[in-house]
């Protein structure tokens, strides 16, 4: 049979696959459409609006980038965070059946939004009761009502929303990386903090912990540019540390101490004008202070009472009381028995740091899930047992690397305060937190080799046109006069075959090697 005219010999396996993909999913979406609610199939129309958005703002990030693969990279990291919202849906909904705060959020977001969306809402004044206070917990409600007026009340699309927050935390916290660390193991890191699981699977439900990862991102991000002296710094930081202080404020109070520590540290530029040590002296007081203030923030946040390390001490015992529930709990106490009390002693910090990072244990899963998720805290432990050589110059990066003070301070308070959390479950989730800025400490640069550090210095060797001749040897029989003949010198006008004159005998150049 002959072939039509225009028709092509071949598609290219691209165009096939892209055809097979756009005809999969219309056949998936009608089929949702006709069998499931808009809780459902309203994912279909939010996932693809979620990557459309995201790929240009990669496209431009990848393009500062030296590395060819970072695009490829960066895709593959949003294509996977995006899809992990699917397990943690099926976990809080068909696992634990319905029993997850995600639950709550989305029943109060969509009347929320339903609130919203009404033509007389500024006409007749807003005023809407959210039943509970707007910190903390009222705030994750109005987030998510204000993400279902703009993608409709879908339970799964809001898991993929939420997710996709997470995902530009994590982003964040990478560019903070190499803006305020340029010598670090910038790929590694990648690697690290795209694709851990915990970082993937935790953050991509409705909830707090979405917000928070996208929030401390944001803070990291500023704290970077403050340390680089570049402009945004204060915005980023502003923005960042609202968002956390309106979910938990706790963990505000932690950032601001390691940021403190930070720019205390930092590196001063060379051409700072007279009035630099003030202007440092002055803003390093007025950290201290909004310190101070979160503190009580954070006390009345708690319902604790007191100040200085009383209200800390409560803070950590209410902490202890609240998770001591629930089929994963450390060490069960009875429901009468008093808050414990804490202790402040930074003796108990390295325990606190393994108990935090890398608990559970694989003997003390009680269930599938922390079973896996010891299988990663293992994992974790081991990298930072490998990464010894690197762990030993952290007191030096300390104080040469003020990004390095600050992941420090924050990683070993925030391991202090949340040690006092009595469920394992409780504890895996609240880790993710930290998780970001403790793997900055496992890319520091490794110490160079002895002899790499210091290499052997040679005496340099005088050239040959500057060595005198007859220095080198004396002329043997073969360097006599009659092999290399001495051109004769005229002091006076031209030779008879008009060759210029020359001030002394020179030898031949034919003498030298």
């Amino acid at each position: 049979m002959a072939r039509a005219a225009g028709w092509p010999r071949s598609l290219p396996w691209p165009s096939v696959l892209a055809g097979a993909l756009v005809t999969g999913y219309v056949t998936v979406f009608v089929l949702a459409m006709v069998h499931t609610s808009y809780d459902t199939w309203g994912a279909l129309l939010v996932l693809p609006a979620l990557m459309a958005i995201g790929t240009p703002i990669l496209a431009r990030v990848a393009a500062a980038n030296p590395d060819r693969d970072v695009f490829r990279l960066l895709m593959l990291a949003m294509a996977l965070k995006l899809l992990c919202a699917f397990p943690r849906y099926l976990m809080a909904f068909v696992l634990y059946g319905g029993a997850a705060d995600a639950k709550m959020y989305h029943q109060k977001g969509s009347q929320l939004a339903a609130y919203l969306d009404r033509a007389d809402l500024f006409s007749a004044g807003f005023h809407y009761d959210l039943g509970m206070r707007v910190a903390g917990t009222g705030f994750v409600v109005i987030v998510t009502g204000v993400v279902y007026a703009i993608t409709g009340p879908s339970l799964v699309g809001g898991f993929l929303v939420f997710s996709w927050l997470g995902f530009w935390g994590l982003l964040l916290f990478w560019r903070a990386l190499q803006t305020a660390f340029p010598e670090a193991d910038h790929r590694r890191y990648a690697k690290l903090v795209f694709f851990l699981p915990s970082l993937l699977f935790w953050p991509s439900s409705i909830g707090k912990d979405a917000w928070m990862m996208f929030c401390l991102g944001l803070t990291t991000y500023g704290v970077a540019r403050l340390l680089d002296h570049r402009f945004g710094a204060f915005a980023c930081i502003a923005a960042g540390s609202l968002g956390t202080a309106m979910v938990r404020p706790h963990v505000t109070l932690l950032a601001g101490a390691g940021l403190l520590a930070a720019y205390v540290l930092r590196r001063r530029p060379r051409r700072a004008g007279a009035l630099g040590p003030l202007r440092t002296a002055v803003t390093a007081v007025v950290l201290g202070v909004m310190v101070m203030l979160m503190l009580q923030q954070v006390s009345a946040f708690f319902g604790t009472q007191g100040t200085g390390g009383d209200a800390v001490n409560q803070v950590l015992s209410e902490t202890s009381r609240r998770t001591s529930q629930g089929n994963s709990v450390i060490s069960a106490t009875a429901p009468d028995d008093p808050a414990p009390t804490f202790s402040l002693n930074p003796v108990r910090l390295p325990v606190a740091v393994v108990s935090v990072l890398f608990r559970p244990f694989p003997f003390e899963a009680s269930n599938i899930q922390n079973l896996v998720q010891s299988m990663e805290t293992f994992g974790l432990l081991v990298l930072f047992i490998r990464g010894w050589p690197r762990l030993r110059r952290l007191p030096r990066l300390f104080v040469q690397r003020s990004y390095v003070a600050f992941a420090t301070v924050y990683t070993l308070l925030f391991c202090w305060a949340f040690s006092t959390i009595n469920n394992m479950g409780i504890l895996s989730r609240e880790r993710v937190q930290v998780l970001p800025l403790a793997l900055v400490l496992l890319v520091v640069p490794a110490a160079a080799p002895a002899r790499a550090r210091r290499p052997a210095r040679r005496r340099p060797r005088a050239p040959v046109w500057r060595v005198a001749p007859g220095q080198w040897r004396t002329p043997g029989p073969a360097a006599r006069p009659e092999a290399h003949p001495v051109l004769p010198v005229r002091t006076g006008g031209p030779g008879p075959d008009g060759a210029s004159p020359t001030r002394r005998d020179q030898p031949h150049h034919d003498q030298y090697p």
